[in-house]
């Protein structure tokens, strides 16, 4: 058995790419520079994190692996490209997330429950089959390392959309702002807080995870 050699978060965020986001996909590839930036003045909470970038559109596209980020010289680009396949990315995290968390383990580390952090401009294009596979992925029965899911919606997403994505009702938000690229920079904002917040109660022994609701966004529950 490897020896112990610390404590994790797998964060995973999750980028709707669909051709919708072509106008504000550069707003969200800046959000997720100044994430980095922010996370390399954070380096004890950055330790405790390892960061994946997914973008799925018709399929999902790995854009960054399991990232330490203080090693990250750039961050990969989203790029915006055809529809918005829920089904997709709960097949992909289905299969990445159990065997993620085997290799931090095999490593060594003591690995805590995984985050996703899902964005989304668009209703899902592919029926009401990904609700299964969603729904096989956050049973701890299923899936024993079955992620906390904070999914925010922007633009024409629905709020009951985004109650059926996240875990808790508390962790689904709405943005209330008709400019996507300032909502995208604000999802973008929580993020970075929500991830420093959260490296850094795994670094102090009393691990817990921080979600930060994003400025002008609300909880998809106040708005059905």
């Amino acid at each position: 058995m490897a020896e112990n050699t610390g404590n994790l978060l797998p964060v995973y965020m999750v980028a709707d790419e669909s051709f919708s986001m072509n106008d504000y996909i550069d707003n969200l590839n800046d959000g997720l520079a100044q994430l980095h930036d922010a996370l390399l003045g954070e380096p004890m909470a950055a330790a405790k994190v390892r960061f994946t970038i997914l973008g799925f559109s018709d399929d999902v596209q790995l854009r960054l692996a399991m990232a330490d980020l203080r090693r990250e010289n750039k961050l990969p680009q989203l790029v915006a490209r055809s529809r918005t396949a829920y089904g997709k990315v709960f097949e992909d995290l289905r299969a990445r997330i159990p065997s993620d968390v085997a290799s931090l383990k095999g490593q060594g580390y003591t690995v805590h429950r995984p985050a996703v952090f899902f964005l989304s401009d668009g209703q899902p294009t592919d029926g009401d089959g990904w609700r299964a596979t969603r729904d096989q992925l956050v049973d701890q029965n299923v899936t024993r390392a079955a992620p906390n899911i904070i999914a925010c919606g922007i633009g024409d997403v629905k709020p009951q959309t985004m109650l059926d994505v996240a875990t808790k009702p508390e962790y689904a938000f709405v943005s209330t702002g008709a400019d996507l690229g300032a909502e995208i920079a604000k999802f973008c904002a929580a993020l970075t807080k929500s991830i420093v917040k959260s490296g850094r109660t795994i670094g102090s022994g009393q691990p817990e995870l921080v979600v930060e609701r994003p400025q002008n966004f609300k909880m998809a529950i106040d708005v059905v």
